[in-house]
């Protein structure tokens, strides 16, 4: 199996397998959100863009040192990334789901700074998540504040 396949069906099979449950996820979709939050039909297309960004800077990352272990970096990222969902909705914790965003977000920015030194262009693609994943955070902190005991 060629490289690039390999990384994308690594990268699609954590995304397929740490996903909520429909009744889990439905819990999470009844809860009350901050005003300012009028994008949320965008917020599944905001995901699918930094999944294709995650993608192609790994991808770029491989073209220039062929390393397994930067590979497994970003799919670490992508495990702490996708459970952040999953632990809030199995949970029913939204502090849990915060704490996890934020420890997402510092190891990305790691991986961030250790990919710079291999690509500009693949540090780059690592922008939309490292901006989102604070928006998410802030979200997710309202969130708590507006359904008490979640």
């Amino acid at each position: 199996m060629p490289p690039w396949l390999l990384i994308l069906v690594l990268m699609e099979g954590v995304i397929v397998l740490i996903n909520p449950t429909r009744k889990d996820f439905a819990w999470y979709q009844g809860l009350r959100r901050p005003e300012w939050v009028t994008f949320s039909a965008f917020i599944p297309l905001i995901w699918l863009l930094i999944h294709a960004c995650f993608y192609l800077s790994a991808l770029i990352s491989w073209g220039i040192r062929s390393s397994w272990n930067l590979v497994l970096a970003y799919v670490l990222l992508l495990i702490l990334v996708e459970s952040y969902t999953w632990l809030m909705c199995r949970s029913r914790r939204l502090s849990a789901g915060t704490l996890l965003c934020l420890i997402g977000w510092s190891y990305g920015l790691i991986l961030t700074l250790l990919v710079l030194s291999i690509s500009s262009s693949a540090a780059l693609l690592m922008l939309p998540f490292l901006m989102w994943s604070l928006v998410e955070a802030l979200i997710t902190w309202q969130m708590r504040q507006l359904n008490p005991g979640c």
